[in-house]
């Protein structure tokens, strides 16, 4: 499900989601409730007027939506980097020595 910022004057937070109508989006919801200090409320309300979101909740979901794309796209970032490395092979020397020749090589390319 994505979610995506409210322009002003767009409406509710329903309108906020690409390809669902407003009865698919409050029928697959659950409640949160996040107590949190003034200034951070403060934060929120200025953050929803400024941007346009509907409301704090669709604030939140915002947020909370751009952090699971964002750990997912670490996810896959990793894992590709472990794809790459054992795609690259194995060499026979020890680690110790590896590590020489690469410290080596960054030496001799400043020179």
């Amino acid at each position: 499900m994505l979610l995506k910022r409210n322009e002003p004057g767009e409406g509710s937070a329903a309108a906020s989601l690409d390809g669902l109508g407003r009865q698919d989006y409050i029928g697959n919801m659950t409640q949160l409730s996040v107590p949190m200090p003034d200034d951070l409320q403060r934060w929120v309300d200025s953050r929803v007027a400024a941007e346009g979101y509907a409301d704090a909740a669709d604030y939140v979901r915002q947020l909370v939506q751009r952090d699971q794309d964002e750990y997912e796209a670490d996810i896959r970032r990793v894992q590709a980097l472990i794809d790459e490395g054992l795609a690259s092979g194995i060499i026979d020397a020890e680690p110790e020595d590896v590590l020489r020749e690469i410290i080596a090589e960054m030496r001799e390319a400043r020179d």
